[in-house]
């Protein structure tokens, strides 16, 4: 059994959104949920009144009818929900802004606060510029962009007018960008020239120039630097966005383009460490219906509350941290590393903006107590309710840490979900306890479920599932017209259910626990090992920072291989290997125990700071690893290839 590490109080819950939505839906239909397990059931067994009671109760701005709230296909990758809505993603955030719905942050401790007018203003000026040069409804908008108030003022402008947008962040090389926009054919690019990492500035015309150059399709380019007064002005010959922004010719009258709940909106991308990116579409209301619903009843956000997370422009992310600002909230973004000038940066911030959520990688939190920092007798942090994790499974020592180190009274939610569907599977919950290295619950609405390779459910671990349709799941993939990689993608496994990719199980709290991607799961004589668990058990050791396991082809079966990333000054001696081996023999089995451990100085991560086991098992394996422009850091697979330690 897991450890308690919090719980709430009676008094939260009362107040709760959750509590409040519960209570509606007993009034209306005359039962009575004692437990949330009850609301999630009745949310699944009646997904026609959940999913039309939800938008009711977030009262997202839509018109038309609510009937049918699903249509009757079969299969669930044909279903539609709300075929007969119509709305507009852009008007459902700028009805919902506060009077400073932006605050901006960069690693250089400038800060700018954004009003809803001055958004009001450029999001009008910028979509009436965009109309007058040619861009309507279902174009292509693409952004190599910072995380910016302009890029996100210029992401609203695009879906004010019903343009498609897709963005990445400024640090992908050209090729990786090229991968992603060239399948898509935009017809306008948004770019930023720097952007600050470290406590360097990276100047990136040149790139742009070349991404130009290579984008044939494209009509105009904008630069949509921003400013703050050590900046240098940006060439004549470069259309500027502030010089949109400030025409007072421009029309000031917001005019929202009418779509259905169905249309496509954006574009986000897989990580491509498989092959050539797959271009995901995703619809308007969907992420809207789900981050909604994932913010307020899961979060337990309020309007004027701070919410922060650590993102880029590349990562689905900074689409569901977009979207609090449809249930008033104030988001804050930022530029730069999350440990510069100093490891306590981002904690620092929260505790001076009052910032009310805080949203990390699980890898964040990794090096947090890898570093061993404390922010308990250094900061207040009165204002932090909730800190969100994601990216990668999080290991049991760190939710230990968290409570111990940063904050004891403080909601932890672990939340899962994907690119894939811009939303979560599994997540979080303010009424409910918190477990040492359990995700707290199913998100309600989602059909979750594990299956073994049968199909058949099970309380073991096995594969990650939805047995139902949700309204976030993609359209499709770009110019995959019969769906045919679309299904391949998600529903070849098992017949008409949603297979995540993802390894876990079910705890007896019932929540959950994730073990790693299943296309990573290790297979040694047959027996399926998830990656995740030999990390939570290498990593509690003081020697080391990261590790990375990966499956070797040997001797007509597989062997496990571990690389492990060490503290500085530290070696790989005989006796460090037993110890690593003998600690993931304790906390596991002897089938986890690695028939390698080898020592390396980096680990390959996406940008988004997803350690990439495909990319070195296929190094080990003798192949070569697929679209490594992907990566943060590729320069780091050249330490994987003829290892001889692998060759006996």
């Amino acid at each position: 059994m897991s450890d308690l590490l919090w719980k709430p109080d009676k008094s939260a819950y009362s107040n709760s959104a959750i509590k409040n939505f519960s209570d509606i839906i007993n009034n209306r239909h005359g039962i009575n949920f004692d437990e949330y397990e009850d609301l999630w059931q009745w949310s699944i067994k009646e997904p026609q009144k959940f999913w039309s009671a939800l938008i009711q109760y977030l009262d997202i701005h839509c018109s038309g009818q609510i009937d049918p709230v699903i249509n009757k296909d079969e299969l669930i990758y044909d279903q539609k929900f709300f075929p007969n809505l119509s709305l507009n993603y852009a008007e459902n955030i700028i009805l919902n802004l506060n009077s400073t719905p932006i605050i901006f942050i960069n690693e250089k401790g400038f800060r700018q606060e954004i009003s809803k007018e001055e958004i009001i203003t450029k999001v009008s000026r910028l979509s009436s510029y965009l109309r007058s040069i040619g861009i309507r409804k279902g174009d292509r908008v693409v952004a190599i962009a910072a995380n910016t108030p302009n890029t996100l003022i210029s992401f609203l402008a695009v879906n004010t007018i019903g343009a498609i947008w897709s963005s990445c962040s400024p640090d992908f090389g050209e090729a990786a960008i090229l991968d992603r926009f060239n399948q898509i054919e935009p017809t306008v690019l948004l770019y930023s020239e720097m952007y600050f990492y470290g406590g360097k500035k990276f100047n990136i015309r040149d790139k742009v120039s070349n991404v130009i150059n290579e984008m044939k399709t494209l009509k105009k380019s904008l630069c949509i630097n921003y400013q703050d007064e050590k900046e240098e002005d940006i060439g004549k010959d470069i259309i500027d966005i502030n010089s949109i922004f400030n025409d007072e010719n421009l029309s000031e009258e917001l005019v929202f383009e009418t779509c259905s709940f169905n249309d496509p909106m954006y574009i986000l991308y897989s990580s491509g460490t498989t092959g050539k990116p797959k271009c995901i579409v995703h619809n308007i209301g969907g992420p809207l219906l789900q981050h909604m619903k994932e913010h307020q009843l899961h979060c337990n956000l309020k309007p004027q509350e701070k919410m922060f997370y650590f993102t880029t422009c590349g990562w689905m992310m900074w689409n569901w941290l977009i979207s609090a600002l449809a249930s008033k909230a104030t988001i804050v973004l930022y530029d730069g590393s999350p440990f510069f000038p100093d490891k306590e940066s981002i904690i620092k911030m929260v505790d001076r903006e009052k910032i009310n959520f805080l949203g990390v990688s699980a890898k964040y939190l990794d090096a947090l107590r890898n570093e061993q920092f404390s922010a308990i007798d250094k900061f207040n942090l009165d204002s932090l309710k909730c800190i969100l994790s994601t990216g990668s499974p999080l290991i049991k020592e760190s939710f230990e840490y968290v409570y111990k180190n940063l904050k004891q009274d403080v909601h932890l939610a672990s939340i899962s979900g994907g690119t894939d569907i811009v939303s979560c599977f599994v997540l979080g919950n303010p009424n409910r306890p918190v477990f040492s290295g359990e995700i707290q619950c199913s998100s309600l609405g989602v059909n979750v479920d594990i299956f073994d390779e049968k199909g058949k459910s099970t309380r073991n671990k096995g594969e990650l599932v939805c047995k139902s349709a949700i309204p976030s799941m993609p359209i499709g993939f770009w110019n995959d017209y019969k769906k045919e990689k679309y299904i391949s993608s998600y529903f070849s496994r098992f017949k008409n259910v949603w297979a995540q990719g993802d390894f876990a199980n079910f705890t007896d709290n019932n929540g959950m626990v994730i073990y790693g991607r299943s296309d990573a799961t290790l297979n040694p004589g047959g027996i399926r090992i998830g990656t995740a668990e030999i990390y939570r058990a290498v990593e509690t050791l003081d020697e080391v920072v990261e590790s990375i396991a990966v499956a070797q082809k040997w001797d007509n079966d597989i062997r496990i291989v571990l690389f492990v990333k060490l503290k500085p000054m530290e070696e790989l001696t005989k006796e460090l290997q037993k110890t690593i081996k003998n600690r993931i023999r304790a906390h596991t089995s002897i089938r986890h125990v690695p028939a390698k451990v080898i020592k390396i100085m980096d680990i390959p991560k996406t940008k988004s700071g997803k350690i990439v086991e495909l990319s070195v098992r296929d190094i080990v394996n003798g192949e070569r690893p697929k679209n490594i422009d992907s990566l943060e850091n590729p320069e780091c697979l050249n330490e994987y290839e003829n290892i001889e330690e692998l060759k006996k």
